[in-house]
Formats: C-alpha cells, structure tokens, sequence
C-alpha cells in the first residue's frame, strides 16, 4: 500500500510529465521557433521567440511582455482593441507559390509585409519588385538567414542588415523598410538593443503555424484548423511563402477573416509606431 505521502509524490509528478507532454507538443506545432511563454520581461540571453494561447479567439502570451518588448522598438501584437491583422511572410526563397500569394492579396485589397532574405532578392528579383510595386512592405531577414542572437559584435550585427539593405537597393532602386525579423524567431535583448541602434522596428508574431515544411505540407483542413479559432484582434501573422497551402488557401482564408469581420492593415499602422512609443 502506498502511504499519503507517496501518493502526493505520484500525483505531482504525473502532473508534471502532462505539463511537460503539453508543452511539448505546443513547441513543435505553433511556430518555427517556438518556446512556451509567461509573459516574462525581455531575456538577457538567447531565447526563441514563443507563445502560449491560454482562450481561442484571444491574444496569446508571448515569452516577453508586448510592453518590455515595445522599449526596444519590438512588437508582436498591433492593436488588441480593433479586429485588424497585420499579416506577414518570411520569404527565405522562392519555391513557386508567391505570386499566387500575391493574387490573393491583391484580390482582396490586403497589405502585407514580405520579410526577405539575399537569396530571394538575388533569384526572383521580379516578385520582390512586384511586392513593392503592389504597396507592400519589403522588411529584412537578414541578408544570410543566420542565428543573429550568436552575434553579439554591433559591426557584424549590422553588416548582416546593411548587406541585404544594399542588395535590395542595387535590384530594385528604393530603399528596404526598416522593418526586422530575426531568423527563427532567435533573440536576445542585445539583439533587440542593437536592431533599434539601426533604426529598425523588430517585428516577431503572434499567431502561426506549421507550414514551412515543403515536403511535408498540412492540409487546407490542418491550416484552418490552427489559423481560424486562434485569430484575435490585432495578430500578426507569420505565414511562409515557400508553402504550397499557403499559396492554395490565401484567397479563401482572408475571406473567411473577413467573415469574421476583420480588416487588414500595413505593419505601418502599428499604433505603438503612431504613437511615438
């Protein structure tokens, strides 16, 4: 027979492998570096970005507070009191489906920020010009696509920037948006420090799924299933280019957002950015 006390111990470690099985199966479905999260103030060494969605429909916690991240010129939500959403994509190549993405954005009047790295500027020049011409933001990824909360040095920090700031210009004759995401969501508070040192706004996300994967794509049902109960006012949402469900479901997605009586606004209506802070 076990005595009370073992009982407890049984109990509380039980509950400790179901916390830690949840966690885990967070941390491989909802985002491409994501952690669990309390809401916690800016860390001071390396983390990956993450999320914990406690109440579908509402915007989730991330693992550093929206106001300690807006210190630091850094944002993951817009603003919670509206039905707007920010969307956005990281483009690390190009794999055939963007210009379908850009249809659908264009069919419904959707802004957007495109968030580049070298190798799509150099290799599909015209979709990155199409992106500008059709007023979206084109933002840095950096020109290497490297862990950039490993750099600690402000001149390599910068040079990684400033590359793809120079790449994009040469292609395309504007000047890149000074809007930055890091690489995997890897961060720091050196890094969020040196970001706004160059006059960049660190824009992370707060609802994604998994769908960078090209061979292992999730189905239009899998994609709804993670992407409609989980919007809330004001997500940024971080989807991939490089996905073929992406590119399939775009158009009928924004609709059904629509549905649901959000709008669509540029990562330049941030009400943090309008109101200086």
């Amino acid at each position: 027979m076990f005595r009370t006390r073992d009982k407890v111990m049984i109990v509380l470690a039980a509950l400790t492998l179901f916390v830690a099985g949840s966690v885990w199966l967070y941390v491989q479905e909802d985002g491409p570096a994501a952690q669990t999260a309390g809401g916690a103030a800016v860390p001071a060494s390396a983390v990956d970005w993450g999320l914990s969605f406690q109440t579908e429909g509402q915007a989730p916690i991330g693992n550093a507070t929206a106001e300690d991240l807006a210190r630091y010129g850094a944002y993951y939500l817009g603003d919670t009191g509206e039905k707007v959403i920010y969307l956005t994509f990281d483009c690390g190549y190009e794999n055939g489906y963007t210009e379908a993405i850009l249809d659908a954005l264009k069919k419904h009047s959707a802004p957007a920020a495109f968030f580049v790295v070298g190798n799509m500027v150099e290799t599909a020049p015209d979709i990155v010009k199409r992106m500008a011409a059709e007023g979206h933001i084109v933002g840095n990824h950096t020109y290497h696509h490297p862990d950039m909360s490993a750099i600690s040095d402000q001149a390599a920090f910068q040079e990684e920037l400033a590359s793809l700031e120079a790449l994009y210009r040469e292609t395309t004759g504007q000047e890149l948006s000074k809007f930055y995401r890091p690489p995997q969501g890897k961060y720091s508070e050196e890094n969020l420090k040196q970001a706004q040192a160059l006059g960049y706004t660190t824009v992370f996300w707060s609802l994604a799924y998994v769908d960078w994967y090209v061979d292992d794509q999730p189905t239009a049902e899998a994609a709804y299933a993670k992407l409609l109960p989980r919007i809330h006012d004001g997500a940024i949402v971080l989807l991939h280019s490089t996905s073929a469900t992406n590119a399939a479901i775009l158009d009928d997605l924004l609709t059904k957002w629509e549905d649901m009586g959000y709008r669509f606004a540029s990562l330049e209506e941030l009400p943090q950015l309008n109101r200086g802070i």
